[in-house]
């Protein structure tokens, strides 16, 4: 006979006490006989995540780390994440140490509940593993001097998406928009994928994807966390039948009119599961951190009307310059000085990614702590990039901090640093300023909510996706 609601309560409570006395005994015990970081695990099982996901969901993911290096170490503190021990390191000599420190002491690794979402069971490979062949294949792609032959593909595709997701209207909502381009970016250059529909098709399970990544991993009907475990199935469906369909067409001899991502590891004879794993990573940090780094300059253009003028009159110069209908090419990129420091800027004040996670792979020693074997480390860049020490006034919005020889070493991070620094560093570049030469060009706009909150689940976004009035720029003005 099945037990009541009673009896079964009660036994759910003895064993989340007993869990609790076991992890507390483990804790205790760890901590006396090596010299851990200060801090606090929280919750057996979920450990501070809750906390984590609240300030992030509030617009304020550094205040989980700031009241925590204001209470136990400026420098390194000990948490618990995604059902992780971890250690959170700070600051610019901790941005050093674990830059510089990469493949000696700490190595790739992200947290399961993510690989749950993003990679296909059939393959079990470790983050190292999976990181090492995400930068063989990419550098092809990836390095400026292959993506300058992209810049024309990307500018076109800018002018199109400007004329005919924005023109026709007085009104838009910026976010959803800027999604719609940059993963239509991704899917023509990672894949040759053109039609409307494919693209659609798979943009709509990506939503539920990102919402997931920075969740509590439970996984039940109902939470975040198992939606996005379900959608990432079906984007691995989705994105399985394309590589079927692709492998059918270079069988019959039918190729790409550009050599893309996916062609290129087919010819390499990967696994057609690798292979969408693979795709899967890239279309992710598409879809989500830069469409949300072109957002928030989008906003913050907006709000500094004195920035703006400036980025329209650097864009004006380059424009006059060319024939009509002439496409951009590398050395127009190369003169967008001005705007790359208001872009770095906004990279500043609204990460598209807050941070990273690494592994230890040995005992090491920071700030006077041992980090030991093991254990999952998370760096973040708000630690950095909203400190005064390194940039004076850090709310303040000023790109002039850019100019010159710029920030001091490792206190901007917003692709990370050393041999893991982000690959679509450059991509992402690219991204952004040949879409802000065309915004600024074509339209000054207003908000339409001037004091619009914003999110973070793995980037910001703002929570009424930035609507914003239009006005066309008259030619010749």
């Amino acid at each position: 006979m099945d037990l009541d609601l009673y009896q079964y309560l009660f036994y759910l409570i003895i064993l989340y006490v007993s869990v609790g006395i076991i992890y507390l005994f483990h804790f205790y015990k760890s901590s006396k006989t090596i010299n851990l970081p200060p801090g606090n695990k929280g919750y057996p099982l979920i450990g501070e995540t809750f906390d984590y996901v609240i300030n992030a969901k509030r617009g304020n993911p550094e205040k989980f780390v700031n009241d925590r290096t204001a209470k136990y170490s400026p420098d390194v503190f000990r948490t618990s994440l995604l059902g992780q021990d971890m250690a959170v390191f700070c600051g610019a000599s901790a941005h050093k140490c674990l830059f510089s420190g990469t493949n000696k002491y700490i190595q790739a690794w992200w947290p399961p509940s993510m690989k749950k979402i993003m990679m296909h069971d059939s393959k079990n490979h470790s983050s190292v593993e999976e990181s090492a062949k995400i930068r063989v294949i990419l550098p092809r792609f990836l390095k400026i001097e292959a993506l300058q032959r992209y810049i024309p593909v990307i500018d076109a595709m800018a002018k199109k998406h400007l004329e005919t997701e924005w023109s026709p209207y007085k009104e838009v909502k910026v976010f959803p928009l800027i999604k719609k381009f940059t993963f239509g970016l991704a899917c023509r250059l990672l894949a040759s994928i053109e039609d409307p529909k494919d693209i659609a098709e798979i943009t709509a399970p990506f939503e539920r994807v990102i919402a997931g990544l920075i969740s509590v991993p439970i996984n039940v009907p109902g939470t975040t966390f198992y939606r996005a475990v379900q959608a990432g199935k079906v984007v691995r469906e989705i994105v399985m039948g394309l590589i079927t369909k692709r492998k059918k067409e270079l069988e019959m001899n039918i190729k790409p009119d550009q050599m893309d991502v996916m062609t290129s590891m087919l010819h390499d004879d990967l696994d057609a599961v690798d292979i969408c794993n693979k795709l899967g990573a890239f279309f992710v940090a598409s879809f989500d951190t830069t469409s949300s780094a072109i957002t928030f300059i989008i906003k913050s253009l907006a709000e500094y009307p004195h920035v703006y003028q400036r980025v329209y009159e650097e864009q004006m110069e380059i424009l006059k310059a060319k024939k009509e209908g002439e496409p951009l090419n590398w050395e127009d990129v190369k003169k967008m000085k001005y705007t790359w420091c208001t872009a770095s800027e906004v990279l500043r004040l609204y990460p598209p990614s807050i941070g990273a996670f690494r592994e230890a792979k040995t005992d090491f020693s920071y700030g006077g702590y041992t980090i030991p074997k093991g254990w999952k480390i998370f760096w973040n860049a708000h630690t950095t990039h909203k400190n005064p020490k390194y940039f004076p006034d850090p709310e303040k919005f000023d790109p002039s901090r850019f100019e010159g020889s710029g920030p001091p070493p490792y206190t901007f991070v917003p692709f990370g640093g050393g041999p893991y620094m982000c690959p679509g560093k450059e991509y992402a570049r690219l991204q952004i300023l040949v879409f802000m030469h065309n915004i600024v060009t074509k339209f000054k706009w207003e908000k339409l909510i001037p004091d619009e909150k914003y999110e973070y689940i793995a980037a910001p976004f703002p929570v009424h996706d930035l609507p914003v009035s239009l006005e066309p720029i008259q030619a010749g003005a």
